[in-house]
Order: C-alpha cells, then structure tokens, then sequence
C-alpha cells in the first residue's frame, strides 16, 4: 500500500472492526465503491441535495477509516459549497486507495 493510499483509508481501523474477515472487508469496500459512483455525479452546487450527500458520504468514510475524507465532508457541512472540490478529491483518493487495496488482496 502506498503512503498516499494509507492516508486516504485506514485500512487496519476497518480490518479490526471487522475481526479481521477479509471476506467482509471486501464486501463493505466493494459497497462503499458501488455507493462512490453513485455520489460522485452529485457533488455539485446544483445538487440540492449536495448536503445530505456529503452528509452520507462522511458517516461513510468514517466508518471504513477514510478519516480524511470525513474531516472533508465535515468542513464541507460547515463551510459550504466552495468546499465542493475538496470533496471529489478527498472521494476519489478513497476509492483509488480501496481499489489499491483490493487489487492487492
């Protein structure tokens, strides 16, 4: 794993949450990626659910140890749409970092 992708997803924080079930790992990663391709198209300011999708996205990310992609989506929340960006960038270092990650296993 890469530094960058350790970064993006703490992996041992999901693995341990998990018990170390590898099988369940995957699935839960192979979900948040299904879900990544869904909210992607709707981080934009012309979503008007931008906000609850961020929202989703945060609870998400955490729960799989991509903290910084939380720490976004938080900021994201407070500060608004100018945040946006940050965002599908934090978003796609996560999926990058899961595929890394499964591609590995």
């Amino acid at each position: 794993m890469s530094e960058s992708g350790a970064a993006a997803v703490d992996f041992s924080y999901l693995e341990g949450f998990m018990a170390g079930d590898r099988r369940v790992v995957g699935e839960v990663l192979t979900l948040f990626l299904e879900q990544a391709r869904l909210w992607a198209p709707k981080l934009t300011s012309e979503a008007a659910n931008w906000r609850d999708v961020v929202h989703t996205i945060k609870g998400a990310g955490r729960g799989i140890g991509a903290n910084a992609l939380g720490d976004v989506c938080a900021r994201a929340e407070a500060e608004g749409e100018a945040m946006l960006p940050q965002v599908r960038q934090a978003l796609a270092e996560a999926v990058a970092a899961i595929e890394a990650y499964q591609a590995e296993a």
